[in-house]
Parts: C-alpha cells; sequence; structure tokens
C-alpha cells in the first residue's frame, strides 16, 4: 500500500493551528487593507485575499448556538455545507478557531498525503485527516476518539465540492454513524453523556456587478475548449452553450444521435442512463440493477477488487468519471427561471475543473480557483441534531440534517434576494 493510501495521525501543534489562523483572515480570506483595491496590488491574489472574502456575515446567535454544542464533556461533529473548494477551508478554520480551535479537519488524501513528506507533515500538524476512500476505517477510529477527548471533528457530509451552494447535495452517514459509535462508547462510562452533529452553512454573495470579469473567464474557457462563441448570446447563454456543446461531445462519442428539440436537461438524462447501462455491463455481464447509484457504488468497489486487469479498468474507470462529471449539472440548474451571477461563476467553476486539462493554469484553478470579486460570507448554524436523543434510524438522522441544513441555505438566499443581493438573468437551462 502506497504512502498516499495510508493513514497517518494527526500531530496538531497548537501554535501552528492559531498561526494559520491568522495568515487564513489576512492572506486567504480579507487581503490587505490598502493594497486590495488598488491597482496593480489587486491582481496578486495574496494581496487582495486568495478567497477575496471582505466581509463575514456571522451573527452571534449563530456563534454562540455553535458554540454550546463544543467543549469537554461532549462529543461534537461539526458538518458544513461544501460549496467551494479551497475557500471551504479558510472559512472552516475561521470558524472552529472561535468555537473549538483543536477540531481536527477531514481532507482528501490526495492533499494529506499526495504533495509530499514536508506537505504531509505540515498538514498534520494543522490537524487535518486523510480521507482514503475504501480504506477509512483508522481515520474513523481517531476522529472518534478525539471526539470523545472534547475537540470538535469536522468533516463535509456532501463529500466533495458540487459548486452549487443554493442546494446541499445527498449526504453521506459517515458523521452520523461516527457519531453513534461515541455516544456508546460515552455511554459506557456516563450516562449522561451527550453527542451532536453540529451543521454549518455558508453562502458566498458578490459585493457588487462582476459580469466583466465572468465574461472574461467564459471567453477563456470557450477558448480552452475550442466552443466558438454565439455573438448574440448573453453570458448565460454562452454557459448554456458551452454545456450544450460539452454534452454534444459526450453524445457523439457514445455515438447517440444529437436531439435538436430536446431540453439539455432531457438530452443529459438520456445519455446518463445509456452510459449507466454500458458500466453495469462492462463489470457485470448479468447485472440488473438499474439505479445509476448503485451502479456507481458497485463499480467503484469492482475498481478496488480487480486492480490486476489493466485494460477494463481503464474502461470502467473512464465510465465512471463520465457519467459523474455529467450527474454534476443537477436538476437544480434547470429549476428556476433565473440565475444570478454567483451560480454562473459556480458553473464556470465547475467547467474548468472538469474539461479544463493539462495546463498550468488550469491545474492551479482546481486547487486554488480565483473568484470574479469580491465576496461576503453569510454564515448560519442550524440547529444541532443530538444523537443522544436520536430514537431514528441512521438514515432517519441523515435526512434531519440535510433538512436542517438546506432549509438554512434556502432562508439565506431568499433574505440576500429579498434584500437586492443578487444580480440576476433569465436562466438558459429552465424549461417549464
Amino acid at each position: 500500500m502506497s504512502r498516499i493510501d495510508t493513514f497517518v495521525a494527526p500531530r496538531p501543534n497548537p501554535a501552528l493551528i492559531r498561526a494559520m489562523t491568522s495568515v487564513n483572515r489576512i492572506v486567504m480570506l480579507r487581503g490587505i487593507p490598502g493594497f486590495r483595491d488598488l491597482l496593480p496590488f489587486n491582481r496578486l491574489a495574496g494581496l487582495r485575499g486568495v478567497s477575496n472574502v471582505r466581509h463575514i456575515d456571522f451573527p452571534d446567535a449563530d456563534l454562540e448556538r455553535l458554540k454550546a454544542s463544543c467543549g469537554a464533556g461532549k462529543a461534537t461533529f461539526i458538518t458544513p455545507n461544501h460549496p467551494e473548494f479551497f475557500t471551504d477551508w479558510m472559512i472552516d478554520k475561521e470558524i472552529v478557531s472561535q468555537v473549538s480551535p483543536l477540531t481536527a479537519s477531514w481532507a482528501t488524501n490526495g492533499v494529506v498525503n499526495g504533495l509530499g513528506r514536508l506537505m504531509q507533515k505540515f498538514w498534520l500538524a494543522n490537524n487535518l485527516i486523510a480521507q482514503i476512500p475504501g480504506n477509512s476505517g483508522a481515520a474513523k477510529e481517531h476522529s472518534i476518539a478525539w471526539a470523545l477527548k472534547g475537540h470538535g471533528v469536522l468533516l463535509h457530509p456532501e463529500g466533495g465540492v458540487g459548486w452549487h451552494a443554493n442546494v446541499v447535495a445527498s449526504l453521506l452517514p459517515g458523521a452520523v454513524e461516527m457519531g453513534l459509535e461515541a455516544l456508546k462508547r460515552g455511554r459506557a462510562t456516563d450516562s449522561n453523556f451527550k453527542v451532536w452533529i453540529a451543521p454549518v452553512v455558508w453562502k458566498l454573495a458578490f459585493t457588487g456587478n462582476v459580469e466583466a470579469a465572468l465574461a472574461k473567464e467564459c471567453a477563456y474557457v470557450e477558448k480552452n475548449l475550442k466552443i466558438e462563441r454565439q455573438a448574440t448570446d448573453t453570458l448565460p447563454q454562452r454557459i448554456h452553450h458551452v454545456y450544450s456543446t460539452l454534452l454534444a461531445r459526450d453524445e457523439a462519442a457514445t455515438g447517440m444521435p444529437f436531439d435538436q428539440g430536446a431540453s439539455y436537461a432531457q438530452r443529459q438524462r438520456v445519455l446518463v442512463t445509456e452510459l449507466s447501462r454500458q458500466l453495469g455491463k462492462s463489470i457485470s455481464a448479468d447485472i440488473d440493477v438499474t439505479d445509476i447509484t448503485e451502479i456507481l457504488r458497485r463499480a467503484r468497489r469492482w475498481q478496488r477488487e480487480n486492480t490486476g486487469d489493466a485494460e477494463r479498468q481503464r474502461q470502467v474507470r473512464a465510465l465512471v468519471d463520465r457519467v459523474q462529471r455529467l450527474q454534476r449539472v443537477g436538476p437544480w440548474a434547470c429549476a428556476n427561471p433565473r440565475i444570478s451571477q454567483e451560480e454562473i461563476a459556480e458553473h464556470l467553476k465547475r467547467i474548468r475543473n472538469d474539461y479544463c486539462r493539462g495546463g498550468l493554469r488550469d491545474t492551479m484553478n482546481r486547487f486554488v480557483p480565483q473568484p470574479a470579486g469580491p465576496r461576503c460570507a453569510h454564515i448560519r448554524v442550524p440547529e444541532a441534531l443530538g444523537l443522544h436523543e436520536h430514537t431514528g434510524s441512521i438514515d432517519d438522522a441523515v435526512a434531519d440534517l440535510h433538512r436542517r441544513m438546506q432549509d438554512t441555505v434556502t432562508n439565506i438566499v431568499a433574505e440576500l434576494a429579498a434584500n437586492g443581493g443578487f444580480i440576476f438573468y433569465p436562466n438558459p437551462f429552465y424549461r417549464h
């Protein structure tokens, strides 16, 4: 087993964690006043703030609600939503620094273990836990033990970033499963021991009109992917045209006809169904499962168990990647007649992450995506889920957690929209 797939226990360094929190606030989030709005300095990410989050809207009532779930004598699993890569860690660090500074945070194994020994040592000192697909037992055990000591454990129950801040994706059960095990162990010595699943959600909103910057990024994407711009298209229509062209390329590669009269969502659904059928047949000649999520799960297990078959591994991996990439534009993209600048920015980041490959510029964008302009982070804390009071199943707890998170995100978006916090356009993905 390679080092990247091996669990190495974090070794938190409180002094380093405090220093990184200060760096996050200045360099990563807010930038340096006096330089962040002054040309040419505001073109330097480190001076304007790498994440360009100028303001943090975190009401005292929400902060106190989160504090009440954390601390000695209880186990707490903090579960933020996951709308954006890199900025997630910046905001997560800002939050936990105020409620539980020694919180252990889950991160992808490619970040924690895959960037060399020196970086691994740095991330472990920052109390990051490597999430290793198919080999998470040791990470879960460490997390439970750490939570039982009264320190928080933070993990994103949505899993990977989907770039859809208005919608909380289906949640994975890991936090609830670890919480129930912590409750069992805690109750073995203290009949009143409590375990909390503490959700946190945040929504980023631009502080001004960033259409020019978004148009510039869209032009880069069009050039990179060799997609001709339609001269009369609005910015949202350009995004739709990019996605429609990419979908047509996938249809052609699969041998499917292009249906000019069908909506993007209809064409996408038909293609995903066909690719999932092919994926099912590639891992088992007699598979009778039609649920796409279950087929993907079986395909990932097949990949772990059949490492010796290089050619089939390549075929299965390519099909899995294509299905997952297509699914990343979910039903939410077509749900509303209006689309905001923030949603346009998310589409662009998703396209660059999924399709723009090969150059240093896009590699950097995947790890440290740059926003189109200054933003405000609106952070809210739903009511924590007390597993010590929960009497239902794990699935019930996960569904309850999802409802609390989604309701809170929806409320943030509605409040900002009512106060004129968004710039909207007609949504070309929308179909009645």
